[in-house]
C-alpha cells in the first residue's frame, strides 16, 4: 500500500506546483481556517456569530499557523434559508476588514458578487464561491477585473433543495466535467489562468458514498490542472462513518477533528493545494508531515552495490 501512494499520489519531482497568483506558498498543502459568522453553523452552533467573538476566533486561528482566513455569513449546511445581501454584509465585513489590518490572508465565503466586491475592499485575498459562479451571473465578471484568486466550487443548487440533486451515474467524472465548464466559463469572462481554484464540493448535493468516492479518486480532479481546495471538515459523511456501534448516533460534529485530520493527510498526499478545516493545528500538523513524507518519496534512496 505504501509503494502504490508513494508512486501514483505525490507529485513527481518534475512536475510543476499548480498554485494561485498572490497566495501564501509554504511549500506544503496550505490549511485554511473557518470562521463562521452565523447564527446557525453546523459545525460550531454559531459560537462566532457576534462580529468581536468571529474576530477573536479568527486571530486564534492564525495564531495557530492557518495560512489562509476564510470568512462566511452565509450557512450553506442542506436546507439553510439565505439571509439578505445587508445581513451578509453586516455579518462578514467587520470581520474581514479586522483580520485583514492584522495583517493575516483573508478569504471571503460568498456566492454574491456585491459581498464579494465589498470584501475584497476590505483586504480579502481570496474570493471562496461554493456556487463556482452559477448563483451570481455578475460573480465572474467581476473576479476578471478584480484579477484575484476565487475559488471554482462544484454546486447543484442552494442549500435549501441541493440535496435533490445528489443524482450521479459517476459521481467523479461528473463532478469534474462540471468543474471544467465553470473553468472554462471563468476564463471566457476574462480571469486569469493563475488565479483559478478547483472544489469539488464535499456534502454539496452528495451523499456519503459520493463524498468518498471523491476523496478515494481526488487524482482525477487534480488533473484538471488548477490548484484543489478541499473541505471535509466535521462534515456529516465523518460522523456517520464514527457513529456509535451501540446506539447508531452520528458522532458529533466538533469530535470529527482526528478524522479531519486524516482526511488532510490523504487528501495532500493526492495532491491538494489547501485544506479548509474548523481545527487548524491538527490539520497543520498532518500536512507538514506528508509534505516530509513526499520529500522523502521524491527523492530517489542510495543504489545498493552489485
Amino acid at each position: 500500500m505504501t509503494a502504490t501512494v508513494r508512486a501514483t499520489a505525490l507529485p513527481s519531482p518534475g512536475r510543476p506546483v499548480l498554485h494561485p497568483y498572490g497566495l501564501p506558498r509554504p511549500g506544503r498543502a496550505l490549511v485554511m481556517g473557518v470562521v463562521n459568522v452565523t447564527p446557525d453553523s453546523f459545525s460550531d452552533g454559531g459560537l462566532s456569530f457576534a462580529p468581536e467573538a468571529a474576530v477573536a476566533h479568527g486571530l486564534t486561528l492564525f495564531a495557530q499557523g492557518a495560512d489562509i482566513v476564510d470568512v462566511g455569513g452565509e450557512s450553506t449546511r442542506p436546507g439553510a434559508a439565505r439571509p439578505p445581501v445587508e445581513e451578509e454584509l453586516r455579518r462578514v465585513l467587520p470581520v474581514v476588514r479586522e483580520l485583514a489590518a492584522a495583517g493575516g490572508t483573508v478569504s471571503v465565503d460568498t456566492m454574491r458578487a456585491e459581498v464579494a466586491a465589498r470584501a475584497l475592499d476590505a483586504g480579502a485575498a481570496l474570493v471562496n464561491d461554493v456556487s463556482g459562479g452559477l448563483a451570481d451571473p455578475a460573480m465572474l465578471p467581476l473576479m476578471a477585473r478584480a484579477g484575484t484568486p476565487y475559488v471554482v466550487m462544484h454546486w447543484r443548487g442552494h442549500a435549501a433543495g441541493m440535496q435533490a440533486n445528489a443524482v450521479y451515474g459517476d459521481v467523479v467524472s461528473e463532478v469534474a466535467d462540471e468543474l471544467r465548464s465553470r473553468v472554462a466559463a471563468a476564463l471566457r469572462a476574462g480571469m486569469r489562468p493563475d488565479c483559478l481554484v478547483v472544489d469539488p464540493g464535499l456534502g454539496f448535493a452528495k451523499t456519503p458514498e459520493h463524498n468518498w468516492e471523491l476523496l478515494g479518486r481526488l487524482g482525477e480532479i487534480t488533473a484538471l490542472r488548477c490548484p484543489v481546495l478541499v473541505g471535509a471538515s466535521r462534515k456529516s459523511f465523518l460522523g456517520t462513518l464514527l457513529a456509535d456501534p451501540a446506539t447508531g448516533q452520528s458522532r458529533p460534529a466538533q469530535s470529527r477533528d482526528t478524522a479531519t485530520a486524516a482526511v488532510s493527510v490523504l487528501a495532500a498526499a493526492q495532491g491538494a493545494w489547501c485544506l479548509r478545516v474548523h481545527d487548524v493545528a491538527s490539520t497543520l500538523d498532518a500536512v507538514r508531515v506528508t509534505a516530509r513524507w513526499g520529500d522523502d518519496a521524491a527523492t530517489p534512496g542510495p543504489v545498493p552495490p552489485n
